[in-house]
């Protein structure tokens, strides 16, 4: 289930309110971030407001928060993930590129801070979600 979404300002301005984003900015400020968006961030935009959709399961829910931003006609975009790690090889074959919502906040405020999405990635992206850097993918 979705839980609220939390709405990130490029001054990392974090806040919840029982209002819809929806209602507090206009359609073409906002960028909903989603793993299952075709479009990658490559800068962060401080005219743009950032939502970081959550949810409330314990199993990941292919296309989900990409359908919810399509049906509100919103910008998404998703992490440079696959541009920027390799798949790790694990016991269990597991790669995953959803995150949890601090994570995400972590690698968008480190982005912020060093403007470089491998620093962003390293401090964002658990070793346990199956990808790493590449210089650490021998380790």
């Amino acid at each position: 289930r979705l839980m609220g979404c939390f709405i990130l300002s490029c001054v990392f301005e974090m806040d919840t309110t029982p209002e819809s984003y929806l209602d507090l900015f206009p359609l073409e400020a906002i960028v909903y971030l989603t793993p299952d968006s075709e479009n990658v961030l490559e800068d962060i935009n401080p005219d743009k407001v950032y939502v970081l959709g959550g949810l409330v399961d314990e199993s990941i829910h292919k296309q989900l928060t990409l359908r919810r931003a399509r049906e509100q006609r919103l910008q998404t975009a998703r992490l440079p993930i696959r541009e920027y790690m390799v798949k790790a090889p694990n016991s269990r074959n597991y790669h995953s590129e959803t995150l949890a919502i601090n994570q995400v906040f972590d690698v968008l405020s480190t982005y912020y801070e060093t403007r470089s999405w491998p620093a962003a990635l390293r401090a964002g992206v658990s070793s346990g979600k199956g990808y790493v850097l590449p210089d650490t993918a021998e380790q």
